[in-house]
Formats: C-alpha cells, sequence, structure tokens
C-alpha cells in the first residue's frame, strides 16, 4: 500500500487516544471506504461504511475538485456535478449524493434570491 492510502491509518492511530474525538475518528478513518466495497482502509461496502463518512466523502470530493489545487485548476461546477452522480452507487453512497445534489439546488437558488 502507497504512503498516500496510509493516511486514514495514520489519523486513526493520531486521533484514537483524544476522547472527545472518539465519535469523530470515523470520518478520517473510512472517508476513502467506497460504496461498491473497492475503497480503503478496511474495504468496507454500502451501510458497512459509517454515515458521517459517507456524507464527507462526498463533500471531500466535492471540495478538491471545486478548488483550485498546486497540481491542477479547479473543474468546472457542472463537471463536478457530473462526476458526482457518475459516481453514485460506486464510490457513493446514492442517498447521500441526492441530499447534497438538493442542498447545492437550495444554496444556488437562495444566493439567487439574494442577487436580484
Amino acid at each position: 500500500m502507497g504512503d498516500s492510502k496510509k493516511h486514514p491509518d495514520y489519523a486513526f492511530m493520531m486521533l484514537s487516544p483524544i476522547s472527545y474525538l472518539s465519535k469523530a475518528v470515523e470520518i478520517p478513518y473510512c472517508h476513502h471506504e467506497r460504496w461498491d466495497g473497492k475503497g480503503y482502509p478496511r474495504g468496507l461496502k454500502g451501510k458497512q461504511i459509517p454515515l458521517s463518512a459517507r456524507i464527507f466523502a462526498v463533500v471531500d470530493v466535492w471540495d478538491a475538485l471545486s478548488y483550485d489545487r498546486p497540481y491542477r485548476k479547479a473543474w468546472p461546477k457542472d463537471k463536478v456535478i457530473e462526476y458526482i452522480k457518475k459516481e453514485s452507487g460506486k464510490q457513493f453512497d446514492p442517498e447521500v449524493v441526492l441530499c447534497f445534489l438538493e442542498v447545492l439546488v437550495e444554496i444556488n437558488s437562495e444566493k439567487g434570491n439574494k442577487n436580484k
């Protein structure tokens, strides 16, 4: 396993001893698990993956693709949305994707109303 795939294990080791973070450890530990079971570090599948990590997985990809990184420019928002839709049922929990997209529509609707 490459070093980049070890960061969930490192997060687990570093955060587990901190009692007030105990319930949140599942997020950094499981956010690279995939709905189809092809993720890491444990190969969890579907609802075996904690809900908080399933939600964070979608948000993390949205953030990673929507904003510039030192190694690449941000994708247009519509391309990011298409990617997330395409990965629904594979990388992402389909129910989480639907909720996330509904929230995006609501946020964009509110922004539109404020600009009027």
